[in-house]
C-alpha cells in the first residue's frame, strides 16, 4: 500500500465526523470551531452542521495526522498549520494558545470541475459585455489583478480568465497552494513550500526562478508578501499579460495593498516609488464579491488604473459597475454589470493589434466616437 493510500485511510478515520461534508459536491468549505461546532459553506451560503468530534483530543488527533503527511509539526509553540490534502483540498489549522475556542480546522475543498467564463456568465457573475471586454484585455496582454475578500471566488475567476490565454504561449504559474488547473499545453507550475511541507522554496524565490525560464505569461495565484515587488518589476520590464489575485475590498484598496506588500520586500523602497510602480504596472482591477443574501458571487467592478494625479494619488476609472435591481421571486439578487460609458485609455490597441473582428458586444467601448 502506498504512502498516499495509507494517509487516505487514516485521514478518513480521523475525519469521520466530516465525511458527509467532504463527499458533498455542493460544500465548498468546512469550518470546525472547536470540537463541538461545525459550519459549512454550501452553494455560497454558510450554515451550521449537526455533527461534532467526540472531544478536543479527537480533533487534535486529526490535525496531528495531517502534520505527519506534510512533514510538519504543530504545537503550542508552533500553533498554525497550512497543508494540502491528496485531493487538493487546502487545510488550515490553529490550536491553543493561539485559539481561544480550542483547535480550529478549515478545509477549502478542491473543485472537481473548472469554471469557465461561459459558466460565470450563465450564473450571472458577469455580463456578456464585461466577459467580452476582459477576454479582449487578456489578448491585448493587459496586466490584470483580481481583487476580493476571502471566499469571494477570486481563484475561480482567475482560472476562467486564464483559459483565454492563447495555447501557443509559455505560461509560468506560481502558487502558494496549487489550485489552478490550466488546459494550455505549455504550462510550468511552481508551488512554494508553505503547502507542501518539508523542503521547498518561498514564493519570492520561485518568482525569480520563473523570470529565468523564458515565460510569455506569469500567473501568480495570490500575492501576499514581498513577491508583489517582483511581480510589479516583471510587469514593468516587458513581461506583459500578467494575472494575479489580491485580498482587497475595492480596486483602490487593491492598489494600496500592492504598495504595502511591495514595501515588505527586502528592498528599501520609498512609498512614492512603490505607488508609482503600481500605477505604471497594473492596467485593470477586476473586483469580485460574495453576497450572503443569496450566496452568489459577482464581479462588481472592472476598473482601469491611470497615472498618478498631481497629489501622487491613484486615478481609478470604472469601466463596468454592477447595478442592483432588487430580488427576484426566488430570493436571488437581481443585478447586471453595466458599462460606465468610459472609453479605456488603451482602446486604440484593438485596431493596432488587429483584433477588431473579435469585437461584437463592446464596440462602443473601443470606438473613437
Amino acid at each position: 500500500m502506498s504512502r498516499t493510500a495509507v494517509f487516505d485511510a487514516s485521514l478518513s478515520y480521523f475525519l469521520q465526523p466530516l465525511a458527509r461534508l467532504l463527499e458533498d459536491p455542493a460544500v465548498t468549505e468546512i469550518m470546525v470551531n472547536g470540537h463541538e461546532r461545525v459550519f459549512a459553506e454550501r452553494r455560497g451560503r454558510l450554515e451550521s452542521v449537526a455533527t461534532r468530534f467526540d472531544d478536543e483530543d479527537a480533533l487534535l488527533s486529526a490535525i496531528h495526522n495531517l502534520t505527519q503527511y506534510v512533514g510538519r509539526d504543530i504545537s503550542p509553540e508552533q500553533p498554525i498549520l497550512d497543508a494540502r490534502l491528496p485531493s487538493g483540498a487546502r487545510v488550515h489549522a490553529i490550536i491553543p494558545p493561539a485559539s481561544r475556542v480550542g483547535p480550529c480546522l478549515t478545509i477549502r475543498k478542491f473543485r472537481p470541475d473548472v469554471l469557465s467564463l461561459d459558466d460565470l456568465e450563465r450564473l450571472g457573475s458577469l455580463s456578456a459585455e464585461a466577459r467580452e471586454f476582459v477576454e479582449l484585455c487578456i489578448l491585448l496582454r493587459k496586466n490584470i489583478i483580481v481583487s476580493g475578500a476571502s471566499g469571494a471566488g477570486k481563484t475561480s475567476l482567475l482560472g476562467a480568465l486564464c483559459a483565454v490565454i492563447p495555447a501557443d504561449e509559455r505560461i509560468l504559474l506560481i502558487e502558494d497552494t496549487a489550485e489552478l488547473r490550466l488546459r494550455q499545453p505549455h504550462v510550468v507550475a511552481l508551488e512554494s513550500k508553505s503547502a507542501t511541507g518539508g523542503e521547498g522554496l518561498p514564493l519570492r524565490q520561485l518568482f525569480i526562478a520563473a523570470l529565468r525560464m523564458r515565460p510569455d505569461r506569469i500567473l501568480v495565484g495570490e500575492v501576499r508578501g514581498g513577491e508583489a515587488l517582483d511581480m510589479l518589476q516583471a510587469m514593468l520590464s516587458g513581461h506583459s499579460g500578467c494575472l494575479s489575485t489580491v485580498h482587497a475590498a475595492t480596486p483602490r484598496d487593491a492598489l494600496v495593498r500592492l504598495e504595502t506588500l511591495s514595501l515588505m520586500s527586502d528592498v528599501n523602497l520609498p512609498v512614492h516609488v512603490a505607488r508609482a510602480q503600481v500605477a505604471s504596472a497594473v492596467d485593470l482591477v477586476v473586483q469580485i464579491a460574495r453576497f450572503p443574501q443569496d450566496g452568489s458571487r459577482r464581479v462588481t467592478c472592472i476598473a482601469e488604473v491611470g497615472d498618478l494625479d498631481a497629489n501622487n494619488q491613484h486615478q481609478i476609472h470604472d469601466l463596468f459597475r454592477v447595478e442592483f435591481e432588487g430580488k427576484s421571486a426566488d430570493g436571488k439578487l437581481s443585478a447586471h454589470l453595466e458599462t460606465c460609458g468610459r472609453r479605456p485609455g488603451f482602446a486604440d490597441e484593438i485596431r493596432q493589434q488587429g483584433l477588431e473582428k473579435l469585437v461584437r458586444k463592446t464596440g462602443a467601448l473601443w470606438s473613437a466616437n
